[in-house]
């Protein structure tokens, strides 16, 4: 395995770990009506997940698979767009908080080991 595909794994392993995380703290400001910050976090998020999918393309094209599901993402980052077009915050931290981060927290990540 290229150092490079192994950086991206370890990348993507960090990230998506880290994503529950930071799901709860969108939903959290959005609670706290702090929608400026709650915005920032959500265009952030929305490029953190092309970085994802783009990263778990890559990835897969080197021979290795992992299960990630681009168009339930997708559908994640639609309805979070709906609900912006509409001012929503409730649902939308809903979402984050009920459906996002679940997602991401049963989520799978790379095994990587040394000998690969």
């Amino acid at each position: 395995m290229s150092d490079l595909v192994r950086e991206t794994m370890q990348s993507y392993n960090e990230y998506i770990t880290a994503l529950p995380l930071g799901c709860q703290e969108i939903a959290d400001l959005l609670r706290e009506d702090k929608i400026v910050e709650a915005t920032k976090r959500i265009l952030q998020f929305s490029e953190g997940m092309g970085w994802i999918i783009d990263a778990n393309h890559l990835i897969a094209v080197n021979g290795i698979e992992n299960i990630l599901e681009p168009e339930k993402i997708h559908e994640f980052l639609q309805e979070v767009n709906d609900g912006l077009e509409i001012q929503d915050f409730i649902i939308i931290a809903d979402m984050f908080e009920y459906e996002i981060r679940p997602y991401f927290e049963d989520s799978s990540l790379y095994e990587i080991s040394e000998m690969q």
